[in-house]
C-alpha cells in the first residue's frame, strides 16, 4: 500500500511539503456550466438583470474565488497566481428551450505546485455567483458538472480530458 501524503505519522491530516519541488510554469483549465431558463437567458444577454452586469460579477467572483482556494479547502498551499481566464459561452437550442452558459476557467502560476483546484474553484464560484445574481428570475437553474479539462506542468506531467 502507498503512503497515503497527507497525513503524518499519527495519521492525522497534514499540509504536504512540497519545498523539494521544482518550481515550473503550471496551467490548469476547468469547466462547469448551469442551465437556465428563457427569461434568465434574456435578461443576461440584454443586460436588464436588477442585480447587474450578470457575466462581469461572475468573471470577478471567479477570479476572486482562484486568488482564495487555499482558504476554503483545507490542504491547499496558498499559491501566487500569475493568470486567471474565464470565459462564458452560450449553448442554446430554442427547439426544446435549452439555454446553458458554458463556463471555462484557465489559472496559471509558476511554482511547486500546481492549479488545478484554483481553476475548479474558479468555474464553480462562476457558476454559483450566476445562480446568486438570477435566482430572482427562477430558483430552476441546474450547475452542472465540474471538472478538470488540462492540466500542464509538474513532477506528474500533463493530463487532458478526452471524454468532455
Amino acid at each position: 500500500m502507498s503512503k497515503l501524503t497527507h497525513f503524518n505519522e499519527q495519521g492525522r491530516a497534514k499540509m504536504v511539503d512540497v519545498s523539494d519541488k521544482s518550481v515550473t510554469v503550471r496551467t490548469a483549465i476547468a469547466k462547469s456550466s448551469i442551465i437556465v431558463n428563457k427569461i434568465i437567458h434574456s435578461q443576461i444577454s440584454e443586460g436588464t438583470n436588477k442585480k447587474g452586469d450578470v457575466f462581469a460579477v461572475a468573471q470577478v467572483a471567479a477570479i476572486m474565488a482562484a486568488k482564495n482556494t487555499s482558504t476554503i479547502i483545507p490542504m491547499c498551499h496558498p499559491i501566487p497566481l500569475t493568470g486567471v481566464d474565464v470565459q462564458f459561452e452560450w449553448l442554446i437550442d430554442e427547439v426544446t428551450s435549452h439555454y446553458e452558459v458554458l463556463i471555462q476557467a484557465v489559472v496559471k502560476t509558476k511554482g511547486v505546485t500546481g492549479v488545478e483546484m484554483e481553476a475548479l474553484t474558479a468555474a464553480s464560484a462562476a457558476a454559483l455567483t450566476i445562480y446568486d445574481m438570477c435566482k430572482a428570475a427562477g430558483k430552476d437553474m441546474v450547475i452542472g458538472q465540474t471538472m478538470l479539462l488540462k492540466k500542464s506542468g509538474g513532477k506528474n506531467g500533463d493530463f487532458e480530458r478526452t471524454d468532455a
